[in-house]
C-alpha cells in the first residue's frame, strides 16, 4: 500500500470551477483537482521551472512532476473529447495571503480561505479600516494580484516600480 501524499500548497482557489463545451449537455465530466490546476498555473502560466514549482507547492520535484502530468492529461483529454471540466477536491492547503494597506501601510496576514470564509479583498485593514489594499507576494512584489508584471503594470490597473511603490 502506498503512503499518503503530502498536501500541496495552493495560492488561491480558481474563480471558475466549471468549463462546459459549447452546445453540449449531459456530456462526460473530467474532474481536475485543485492542486493539479495549481501545477498548471505555476508551470504553464507563471513559467517557473519544475524545482521552483515544487518548492512553491511544498512537494518534491518528482511529486510535482506526477501532479502536473496528471493535470495536463486530464485537460488535454477533456478538450479533445469535448468533456465538461470540473475543478474541485484534492489534497491541498491554501497558503496565507499578505496584504498592505495603501492608506496607512499596515501589513497583515489573512489565513487560508475556508468554505464560507472571506477571501481577503472584502476584509478591511485592521489598523485603519480602509478597504484600499494590495496583495504582497512571497517575493515581495506588490499589486492587486500579488505579482509584479513586466513594465510595472499590474493587471488590476495600478502601477508600481521595481521596489513595489506606486508611481
Amino acid at each position: 500500500m502506498s503512503r499518503r501524499r503530502c498536501c500541496g500548497l495552493v495560492e488561491e482557489i480558481p474563480y471558475t470551477k466549471r468549463f462546459v463545451p459549447d452546445n453540449q449537455r449531459n456530456v462526460a465530466v473530467s474532474e481536475i483537482l485543485i492542486e493539479e490546476i495549481e501545477s498548471i498555473r505555476l508551470k504553464d502560466v507563471e513559467g517557473l521551472d519544475q524545482q521552483m514549482c515544487a518548492e512553491a507547492m511544498g512537494v518534491s520535484r518528482a511529486t510535482f512532476q506526477r501532479i502536473l502530468q496528471r493535470a495536463r492529461f486530464k485537460v488535454a483529454s477533456a478538450l479533445v473529447q469535448g468533456q465538461t471540466i470540473l475543478i474541485r477536491g484534492g489534497n491541498y492547503i491554501l497558503k496565507n495571503r499578505v496584504f498592505e494597506c495603501l492608506d496607512c501601510h499596515h501589513v497583515w496576514d489573512v489565513g487560508p480561505c475556508e468554505k464560507g470564509a472571506k477571501h481577503g479583498y472584502e476584509i478591511s485593514c485592521p489598523a485603519c479600516n480602509s478597504m484600499k489594499k494590495i496583495k504582497v507576494s512571497d517575493e515581495g512584489a506588490k499589486c492587486t494580484c500579488g505579482k509584479l508584471h513586466q513594465g510595472g503594470r499590474c493587471c488590476g490597473g495600478m502601477n508600481f516600480n521595481e521596489q513595489g511603490s506606486k508611481f
